[in-house]
């Protein structure tokens, strides 16, 4: 969610650095970055400036929580405390650990430390703390500083899609979109968003737009390969991914959708078109990680190969990463049975049953206008898409 995760899934959020050139590319698309990345300098010195650059670095590489042991000792004793607190919050959140992140965001704020960075953090906190009102609110503050930073927007939105809250996402990302309307990675998440929600006619103009407004580009292909994925259309979603390979895009979604798309066409064990499905999936979960989709595809790959050990450590990461997605916990109950381990197996049909009961209740008190949400899981997008 979205290019995101989705997802995020998954993006000004950040790594604070200092002494350091500004992250490249590579680097903006590491774990860390999927929270954002902001700079900033400060001398340093000693045993307590190592510690909290070795923090960052951790922090950098989607380890958070190593960095937070590293954060803590070097809380207090350091020149840059922004840096430090800042890092520890964004840990935090990457860790799931909303309820320890929003104070400290609060107080770097009370500081006088305004500015998009944090309040885009916060309302992801606030998000993962099932508090939609002040993510809002947090976000409305961070859109009057840096109205047309795209990625305030997408990274609140994979937050609500981390809690499958699709209306929530979609309302951010028309916010979003009434301050950038050409951006073709917004376009491109609402036509997620819409699918996901069951209105696929809305859904593919906008895919069609980002497909126009992107041509030739990463999100382009997504744009196309993403609709037909919806629509069913599985031979033309192929035929697009494989076509941006061809063409050099290495996107860790596309690979995602490519392997999707040939398995869910029939690809079986000894067919070529199997083993590129399987080698897709494995790019992208180099290339991402946190990238719950692709995992979770992934271990589905290995239990068709009837290798459920590796499928269930594939799974086991995508359900860290996604633990409200349905699919990871059906999955894994086949896995485990096939290994004998029949109590696990019987824990994740209990899960599965209870998600399934929470989706009902939400459905059933939904307001009129948001009671399209489909029941079907999102393997993915932010972290999960196809």
């Amino acid at each position: 969610m979205g290019v995101a995760a989705r997802a995020a899934a998954i993006l000004v959020m950040a790594v604070v650095t200092f002494g350091r050139a500004p992250i490249g590319k590579a680097q903006s698309e590491s774990a860390g970055e999927r929270l954002g990345t902001l700079q900033t300098v400060a001398s340093g010195s000693p045993q307590a400036e190592e510690t909290l650059q070795a923090g960052i670095e951790l922090t950098r590489g989607g380890h958070f929580a190593e960095a937070i042991a590293q954060l803590l000792k070097a809380q207090g004793h350091v020149s840059n405390e922004y840096a430090a607190e800042f890092n520890l919050a964004l840990c935090y959140v990457g860790t799931g650990q909303f309820h320890k992140a929003i104070p400290i965001l609060i107080v770097l704020r009370g500081q006088g430390r305004e500015n998009g960075s944090i309040e885009n953090l916060l309302a992801q906190a606030y998000v993962g703390n099932g508090q939609a009102s002040e993510a809002f609110e947090a976000l409305q503050r961070g859109m009057a500083l840096t109205p047309k930073d795209e990625k305030l927007y997408l990274f609140v939105e994979d937050a609500f899609l981390g809690r499958q809250e699709l209306a929530q996402g979609l309302r951010v990302i028309e916010l979003g979109l009434r301050h950038l309307p050409e951006s073709a990675r917004l376009h491109y998440e609402r036509g997620y968003l819409l699918s996901m929600l069951d209105d696929l006619d809305s859904a593919k103009a906008d895919f069609d737009l980002a497909a126009r407004l992107a041509p030739s580009s990463d999100i382009g292909y997504l744009a196309a390969a993403q609709e037909n994925l919806f629509a069913g259309n599985l031979a033309e979603a192929i035929r697009v991914a494989r076509a941006a390979r061809a063409e050099g895009a290495q996107d860790y979604q596309l690979l995602a959708i490519l392997g999707e798309a040939l398995i869910r066409d029939g690809a079986n064990p000894g067919q070529p078109e199997f083993a590129e499905a399987r080698g897709a999936l494995e790019k992208s979960v180099a290339a991402r990680p946190n990238y719950a989709s692709s995992q979770i595809a992934l271990g589905h790959v290995y239990l068709l190969e009837e290798r459920p050990g590796p499928a269930i450590e594939r799974l086991e990461i995508g359900r860290q990463l996604s633990p409200r997605n349905p699919s990871v916990f059906s999955l894994l109950a086949v896995a485990y049975r096939k290994l004998g381990r029949t109590e696990e197996a019987q824990t994740m049909l209990a899960i599965l049953s209870r998600l399934h009961d929470e989706q009902v209740q939400k459905i059933r008190t939904a307001p009129a206008d948001a009671k399209a949400i489909p029941g079907a899981s999102r393997i993915d997008r932010g972290q999960e898409k196809p």
